[in-house]
């Protein structure tokens, strides 16, 4: 399951500079997570970002992880 809502993340040097975001849209990662951090709901995202799912919100979350778990391998 992890797998599947990891590849709802698209790295396109094209969209957005490369950075990573919701695949089929110019949402950074870095958007979402600035909003879970600041309190905002799964529903006040989808308000500001009707096109994205609960999925992508958690696929967010998923992708901050695993990029903070590998950066956490390198420094260790």
């Amino acid at each position: 399951m992890i797998n599947k809502l990891i590849e709802r993340i698209v790295c396109d040097p094209k969209i957005c500079s490369g950075k990573p975001c919701i695949k089929g849209t110019r949402i950074p990662v870095h958007i979402i997570l600035d909003l879970l951090a600041a309190g905002e709901s799964y529903e006040g995202i989808k308000r500001a970002y009707p096109n994205i799912t609960d999925k992508d919100i958690r696929a967010c979350l998923i992708y901050a992880s695993v990029l903070a778990d590998e950066e956490a391998g390198v420094t260790a």
